[in-house]
């Protein structure tokens, strides 16, 4: 029997897919970070464009005596921290830092304490709960300036249904100023915020919940825990990860709410609503002092970090713990 050399021999199996990742393994073998890096170009300059550029340009205008002229210009006197010092010394400042604590809290613990509660109860499944939590989206989805006009007339005094049903019921008086009433025009901005703020904390703990596997509880009732401590024991460890990351955005995003605010009382009366969000706009854009408005509005960021740094700091213990 002779055997025709010159036929091509059979080709190997697999050996067509292992031509087609020759380059991928030579990627991942091989010592080539360049070519890795080239990936990330795009999102680099994009975050140097949009992000990087602005704050540094918001620093730079801290630091100088950025007025109109100046802003004509194109560039001011640098003068160091006085910007910073200017606004810190201000009685409003800390009128406005007061105000933002309150509300900040005032918006988070019933947005989470209503939001939970809401995602444990459609968790259940039960009849139009998909069509309910559709419904429960629509005040996430109006942007905040509808919304905030919206509850402007709700809370008019001279119209508005709030006012006519409460005083109806004989809990506040007749043709009651909520917007304008120290003491309760930021109540009212509160309410509205936490009605805004629902949604995203109902669906975001909702899909955490999702992810919890049923075999917890059933043990756990096996073991003879009740509901209440099957909640207490198995749902809030498990979507403890979820609870940060609902709270630390939560917080971010209240931190910096300007739109509702301004469309509602535009920070008054009185300062009575003044937050470091409309007092920073305040500064800029109503009295032409821009250096000490990008000076508030940095504070506002360094606030955001350190709570975001401090966040991820205690999360990377626990993981490690």
């Amino acid at each position: 029997m002779t055997v025709n050399a010159s036929a091509p021999a059979k080709e190997v199996p697999g050996k067509e897919k292992q031509r087609a990742t020759t380059f991928q393994g030579w990627l991942r073998n091989r010592n080539v970070p360049w070519v890795r890096a080239t990936f990330l170009i795009p999102a680099i300059l994009y975050l140097l464009l949009f992000y990087g550029y602005p704050l540094l340009y918001s620093i730079a205008v801290s630091l100088q005596r950025y007025n109109l002229q100046a802003a004509i210009r194109g560039s001011g006197a640098f003068i160091g921290l006085t910007n910073y010092l200017s606004v810190f010394g201000d009685p409003i400042f800390q009128q406005s830092l007061w105000h933002t604590v309150a509300f900040t809290l005032g918006s988070i613990i019933p947005q989470f304490l209503v939001g939970l509660a809401l995602a444990v109860f459609f968790a259940r499944h039960f009849p139009l709960s998909r069509f309910l939590r559709s419904l429960i989206l629509l005040p996430w989805l109006i942007p905040l300036i509808v919304g905030g006009i919206v509850w402007r007339w709700l809370f008019d005094q001279t119209n508005g249904i709030i006012d006519q049903v409460l005083s109806g019921l004989h809990l506040v008086p007749t043709h009651f100023g909520w917007l304008t009433t120290p003491g309760w025009s930021l109540v009212a901005i509160i309410i509205t915020n936490v009605w805004l703020g629902i949604p995203f904390n109902t669906i975001t703990l909702y899909g955490g919940l999702q992810g919890i596997s049923h075999d917890f509880y059933e043990a756990a009732a096996i073991d003879g825990a009740d509901r209440w401590q099957r909640f207490r024991y198995v749902t809030l460890p498990l979507l403890r990860p979820i609870i940060g990351i609902v709270l630390i955005l939560g917080f971010i995003y209240t931190l910096k709410v300007f739109d509702l605010i301004y469309v509602m009382t535009g920070g008054g009366p009185a300062n009575e609503t003044q937050t470091l969000a409309t007092w920073s706009y305040n500064l800029s854009f109503s009295q032409q002092l821009f250096g000490q408005g990008a000076a508030l509005g940095d504070t506002i960021m360094i606030i955001s970090l350190v709570i975001a740094a401090a966040y991820l700091w205690r999360s990377s213990r626990e993981e490690t713990a």
